[in-house]
């Protein structure tokens, strides 16, 4: 059950590169709530104020939203903007008292935690022109609008006023966010937020249109929701306002989302592990398995994005399994267990799932499009591709594993990922398993023999009366 919530008093924008908080205006123009829409250091009425990476960038806006004092407020980053939203997202979990009212995210067209998507040749031709003569970057400016919208803008006088917000950016936080900022790696730190975000993304993005939000974005955000704009390409405040105005008042009105549930476990499979035929040690550890998952579990051994395609994998091999597999998969990489082996030719277990997680993805890149952008059949025919050790792996930045040790680390995964599974409360009641009603408490009388051992009335013949009965379920064909 989801839970109401107050509408926040203000929405804060933060905008493009080489945007201004004017370019908020339009979406301002259609929404009830408020808007305070601020220039990021070196933009708009703010080009003269140092401090182009993305800390200090969110100190600026920290800065002024403590000074708006709200008391409950959106955070809205386009682009760039979104960068640091997502910065400030994670302060204001940390408990940043500047930052305690933040209740919702809106990430438009947004600049992920890791290192923006853009082609090397790009990034040149977008420094080329910032220092030339005033006709070369007139021209230029305008030619960067026009290459960052599915349709031109309407009225045509909204192009003139971004043409002269890019104008007016400082050349030094314009070369500074290309070389640099849109560089920086804060996926880590970053790591999985809370706060109820919408990602909105137009389909004619070519660098972080759906594909790149659900690859580099969604995997740091528990509670989130994409909303595709067809036809509109990256500057959507701009293009598409109204549509944009509309999606954020339903952000902003919708529920706060419900706790999640405990996993779904068979009253009378429940009542068994409560009952006393059941080890106290052994129900400790079946009650402790059984508590719900954190949505906005924070991976211990891997990255947010390494734990999403994780999840994705399992989801793969294991469908349908009541419960996070990779949650407890990662927490066991962190503790350094292990099963006591491992083939000969891949690396220590931790090493050998960062590197067949990314080595997966790098692969299904190589093929057009990111793991975790695949439909399920996508997803299966490279793991089927993998298992079989055809998967091609091209040159990765970090250690990776070719085709042969992709094999292998993916029959350790199918196996911990089972392994997981069965050690679970719902897979014993799905299987009807009644080897944990066999023991006692595990204390003895003065014999020393085992007191309170109930065990079983028969070795043969059908299940005695307290035995559970097995749950058939029909799932689709995972990957064996």
């Amino acid at each position: 059950m989801s839970h109401p919530a107050s509408l926040p008093d203000l929405l804060v924008g933060l905008h493009f590169l080489g945007g201004s908080a004017r370019s908020w205006e339009p979406v301002a123009a259609h929404l009830a709530t408020p808007c305070l829409a601020l220039d990021l250091p070196g933009f708009g009425a703010a080009a003269d104020i140092a401090g182009f990476d993305v800390a200090a960038m969110a100190d600026h806006v920290a800065a002024r939203i403590a000074a708006a004092a709200p008391g409950r407020f959106a955070l809205a980053g386009h682009s760039m903007g979104a960068k640091v939203a997502l910065a400030l997202a994670r302060r204001a979990e940390d408990g940043d008292p500047a930052l305690r009212g933040l209740a919702r995210l809106v990430l438009v067209a947004g600049s992920p935690p890791s290192p923006e998507p853009i082609p090397e040749d790009r990034r040149a031709a977008m420094l080329a022109w910032i220092d030339a003569d005033p006709a070369t970057r007139a021209q230029e400016a305008r030619a960067f609008i026009r290459q960052n919208v599915g349709a031109p803008l309407a009225p045509e006088a909204e192009e003139d006023a971004a043409v002269a917000d890019v104008l007016r950016a400082a050349p030094a936080a314009w070369r500074a966010w290309i070389e640099s900022g849109a560089n920086e790696d804060w996926c880590a730190r970053v790591g999985v937020l809370r706060t109820p975000a919408l990602i909105l993304a137009g389909s004619e993005d070519a660098d972080l249109g759906p594909v790149a939000q659900r690859a580099l974005t969604v995997p740091h955000l528990a509670h989130h929701r994409i909303a595709v704009l067809d036809g509109a390409g990256h500057l959507l405040p701009l293009e598409r306002p109204e549509a944009v105005a509309g999606l954020i008042a339903e952000h902003l009105a919708a529920d706060d989302p419900a706790p999640s549930p405990p996993p779904e476990i068979p009253a009378a499979y429940a009542a068994l592990i409560a009952s006393e035929r059941v080890n106290p040690r052994l129900r400790a550890v079946l009650t402790e398995r059984a508590q719900p998952d954190d949505p906005a579990y924070a991976p211990t051994f891997l990255d947010p994005v390494e734990l999403a395609l994780l999840r994705a994998v399992v989801a793969r091999v294991v469908p349908r399994a009541g419960f996070d597999i990779a949650t407890r998969l990662d927490a066991r990489l962190a503790s350094g267990a292990s099963d006591g082996w491992r083939f000969a030719a891949l690396p220590p277990d931790g090493e050998a799932y960062r590197a067949g997680l990314r080595s997966l993805d790098a692969a299904s890149r190589e093929e057009g499009t990111p793991f975790l952008a695949r439909d399920g059949a996508g997803q299966d025919a490279l793991l089927k591709a993998a298992q079989a050790g055809r998967l091609t792996v091209p040159a990765m930045d970090r250690p990776g594993l070719d085709a042969e040790r992709l094999c292998l680390w993916f029959e350790d995964l199918r196996a911990d990922a089972v392994r997981s599974y069965l050690a679970h409360p719902i897979a014993l009641a799905r299987m009807g398993f009644s080897g944990i009603g066999a023991g006692g408490t595990g204390e003895t009388d003065a014999d020393g023999l085992a007191k309170g051992l109930p065990g079983f009335a028969r070795a043969s013949g059908p299940p005695e009366p307290w035995e559970p009965r097995a749950v058939i379920r029909e799932v689709e064909d995972p990957v064996r």
